[in-house]
């Protein structure tokens, strides 16, 4: 089981305004809260912990099958690039990759190595979401083999996403933001 984010800094910068009353307070504990205060870009700090409170949530969907909002449920530890994210009896690992443009995280039951495929998309377009997941059918196919034909994505009623083969399900993850996409297995 897996789960990822990712989050384009640009269209992060343009489109929010994390700095407005009570946003903070809806997304983020107070723990958080002081680790974003304390940082040396809060800005960044924010799209981080939003970036792993993401990827846990689609891993903690994938293990208990449900929909809901609830973000400053979720509560983020970090040390350098590894984190840990709890929720409830839920804990999970993450990783977060920082780039100049992204920031890209992973969640995983246990320590793990960064899976994720990222992809930039030629021009602004609203088929992010289709272009990802045909990146993802792609690599499944090239990696396992398989008639990208023999190939489709499935989501289950709680929208967890699954590569289906010969009536097995494979968990995946995807996510995209502004410019970038990212997919994994």
């Amino acid at each position: 089981m897996v789960g990822n984010d990712i989050v384009d800094l640009e269209e992060a910068k343009r489109d929010s305004n994390w700095q407005r009353p009570r946003f903070l307070d809806k997304l983020f504990t107070q723990k958080e809260q002081q680790l974003i205060y304390n940082s040396e870009d809060p800005f960044f700090m924010v799209w981080r912990l939003w970036s792993m409170k993401e990827a846990a949530y689609k891993l903690y969907t994938q293990q208990n099958p449900s929909r809901f909002y609830k973000p400053n449920g979720f509560e983020c530890q970090i040390e350098n690039e590894k984190g840990i994210v709890r929720f409830k009896d839920f804990e999970c690992r993450t990783k977060t990759k920082n780039t100049s443009k992204y920031i890209l995280s992973e969640a995983r039951l246990l320590d793990f190595k960064m899976a994720s495929k990222v992809i930039e998309f030629e021009e602004d377009s609203n088929i992010q979401s289709e272009v990802t997941k045909a990146a993802l059918l792609n690599e499944f196919s090239k990696t396992y083999q398989i008639s990208l034909e023999d190939l489709k994505i499935e989501k289950s009623e709680f929208g967890v996403p699954a590569v289906v083969f010969n009536s097995e399900k494979y968990q995946v993850s995807w996510s995209h933001h502004g410019g970038f996409g990212a997919y994994m297995v």
